[in-house]
């Protein structure tokens, strides 16, 4: 219980840092023009890299729920074979 509570607090310290460096950011400056990104957004290329990364992402995310399934499962067992 402690554990969880002390993450949580790190979790929203962590995002409240970041909301804070976020907004000392330089309001001036444009990130939308560039000679990188104009040549993905001229030729279509962007919603490949996009893509590319939410596929990337999504797989990492269901390689991480397949692997707590798979710890779940073990723990259950050592749990089951330490209590007969």
């Amino acid at each position: 219980m402690i554990n969880k509570a002390f993450s949580f607090c790190c979790t929203c310290m962590l995002l409240l840092i970041s909301l804070f460096a976020n907004a000392q950011e330089n309001q001036n400056q444009n990130t939308e023009t560039g000679p990188v990104n104009e040549f993905f957004r001229s030729n279509g290329k962007i919603y490949v890299i996009v893509g590319v990364l939410l596929i990337i992402f999504i797989g990492i995310v269901i390689f991480l729920i397949a692997l707590d399934r798979k710890l779940s499962k073990l723990e259950q067992r050592e749990n089951n074979s330490h209590g007969k």
